[in-house]
């Protein structure tokens, strides 16, 4: 008998059809019928005729005919969601989709995988593996090591030993020791009890991400999950059965507990969870639907699943990524900004910055050799002012290498300290095999990447702070001799007033942004956790400053491209006119 799971403002129904004769109006009908039922209210309607709907397709959103037969226009058990014409969505709405949904209905299954062992994993792979181009299966080594962690914690629930975690309960509750027959419930409870975040949810890229990391970190071995539970959580991800994860509401330590506990409670089918085929929905359907059995928790497996760094660091990971591929742009954007405004190569010249050899330095000045005049890409530009009487130029063009420099450098900081948390054991206890015990530790306080994302918004920002000052100078007549904004009849059109304002506002804001949050602590679980790192937001923020630079730059590289118009006939050099090109592929010259 085919079934269908029906998503009506906010719930989910299970609808069995005895006949597939039957058409999408029925299905909308008989969802709303049983919505009403549930309701104490009747949900508002006095009866199903009452009701005026939609009913779409969760996987893409495409609208469904009332008339169309059940059988031609969906597949067993896939789910749709009935639109009630009129709804003033709550605020706390749930809708079936995340936001941006026409990529995701794109969506492919992929077929290569990454092997992780819980020590080589970098930060490309776990991007790549946040977009979906891979699934993950464990390295014959990891599934070893595993293995021997869950033999202790299993030799631990024998032997009545008290552990922390595993037979006493959690934080101001370690003293606590549980009785036997209780410690599956108790991790149960401890998964249930920590999903307390609010926000939205995690991205699908940013919770597979998430997914993917605790999973490196699992296949250590030393967190004493069981191999049975790792695979499970592995074909929950390589089905791309992704957990309601909430942005907020970790400090940082004891690990990212909400966001990680609310992972673990989608992986255990309660709460939402959302995959391509069902949009958002609860748990347990989205499982069913992929086939797949929710976990059963054992001892220590609740902790294991929730204790760890990974919200910070994968968001980390984004980062560093984000910011490696912006400050590579940044001074492509830069140097055709100063071939728009006529500057001197001189001050990229070989001997200077091999005088001050600071290794980003020297490759942005390299950069912007390879970019610039020369005789290997020649340009006109150049050669029409080459005799003028201009010595130097502005710090925003003279000092790209010396400012965009740095950025990389701190990059390079970050993205080792993210890269070393990536593969690190962030559990506590930690289980040693090779010992056969378990030691209570601290490498779940999130200092070193909360510190290192701090570091890298500090650093990154600066790449707009600049860029909006070379936009400024572009746009005023008196520094660049082009036309006011950049527009041939000003007052007519504004050209690019407001886009420089906009510029502006990016900056103010990231100066906001760019203040510390792991200078902040707040003691938490009455006094037990008394010093927390604030990761989770300088994470986030970094975030937010990063799109903010991106967004600075993208209005210099079109401020650029529209003042070199003013230049024609004259060319750059042909890696700058290949830059050209490309913006005008997708936007055209403003007049």
């Amino acid at each position: 008998m085919p079934r269908y799971t029906v998503h009506v403002r906010g719930e989910w129904l299970a609808v069995p059809c005895q006949d597939a004769q039957l058409t999408v109006g029925w299905l909308g009908r008989e969802a709303v019928r049983r919505y009403i039922k549930n309701k104490p209210d009747n949900g508002g309607f006095t009866s199903v005729d009452d009701a005026h709907f939609l009913v779409r397709r969760c996987k893409g959103l495409g609208l469904l005919d009332n008339e169309d037969r059940l059988e031609v226009a969906l597949e067993d058990n896939e789910f749709v969601e009935v639109v009630i014409e009129g709804d003033a969505m709550s605020p706390d709405f749930i809708p079936s989709q995340p936001e941006g949904v026409y990529l995701y209905s794109k969506y492919r299954e992929p077929e290569k995988y990454i092997e992780l062992d819980g020590d080589s994993l970098t930060t490309e792979d776990l991007v790549n593996l946040g977009k979906g181009r891979y699934k993950i299966k464990l390295t014959p080594t990891a599934e070893k090591r595993v293995q021997k962690s869950r033999e202790v914690i299993d030799s631990i629930i024998k032997e009545k030993t008290v552990v922390y975690g595993i037979t006493t309960g959690f934080g101001k509750f370690a003293r606590t020791v549980i009785p036997i027959n209780k410690l599956q419930e108790l991790q149960v409870n401890l998964v249930r009890s920590h999903s307390s975040g609010v926000g939205k949810p995690l991205s699908p890229e940013r919770c597979r991400m998430l997914l993917a990391l605790r999973i490196n970190v699992l296949a250590k071995g030393y967190s004493g999950i069981s191999l049975e539970t790792l695979n499970q959580v592995i074909e929950m991800f390589n089905a791309s059965c992704l957990p309601y994860v909430p942005e907020k509401g970790t400090v940082g330590a004891s690990g990212d507990l909400a966001p990680l506990s609310h992972l673990a409670l989608g992986l255990i089918g309660e709460g939402k969870m959302w995959s391509p085929k069902s949009g958002w929905a609860d748990a347990k359907y989205v499982l069913e639907a992929h086939g797949l059995k929710p976990v059963i928790l054992k001892p220590k497996e609740g902790l294991a699943l929730i204790n760890g760094t990974q919200m910070i660091t994968s968001l980390g990971c984004e980062a560093v990524e984000r910011a490696s591929a912006i400050a590579r742009q940044a001074d492509i954007v830069a140097a055709l900004t100063l071939e728009v405004l006529k500057g001197t190569t001189k001050a990229f010249d070989t001997d200077i910055h091999a005088l001050r050899p600071h290794r980003g330095q020297i490759e942005v000045a390299f950069r912007f050799r390879s970019l610039l005049d020369s005789d290997h890409h020649p340009s006109e530009i150049a050669e029409s002012h080459r005799f003028c009487d201009h010595v130097q130029d502005a710090y925003t063009l003279r000092c790209c290498p010396q400012v965009h420099g740095v950025v990389n450098d701190t990059i390079a900081f970050v993205k080792n300290i993210i890269t070393t948390e990536l593969n690190s054991a962030t559990d506590n206890p930690m289980v040693f095999a090779n010992r056969e015990e378990t030691i209570s530790g601290g490498n779940f306080h999130g200092e070193y990447p909360a510190k290192a994302l701090d570091y890298l918004a500090i650093g990154i920002h600066e790449l707009a702070a600049i860029s909006e000052r070379r936009i400024e100078r572009l746009c005023n007549p008196s520094l660049s001799e082009l036309p006011a904004f950049l527009v041939a009849e000003g007052g007519l059109n504004s050209g690019f007033m407001i886009a420089h304002c906009t510029a502006a506002a990016l900056v103010s804001e990231n100066k906001a942004l760019c203040h510390p949050s792991s200078v902040d602590s707040l003691s938490t679980s009455a006094a037990t956790e008394d010093h927390v790192s604030m990761g989770g937001w300088a994470a986030r923020k970094a975030l937010r400053v990063i799109e903010h630079v991106e967004q600075v730059l993208a209005i210099e590289l079109l401020a650029a491209c529209q003042g070199i118009e003013f230049l024609r006939p004259l060319k750059t050099t042909t890696p700058l006119e290949r830059v050209y090109d490309l913006v005008r592929s997708v936007v055209r010259f403003g007049k």
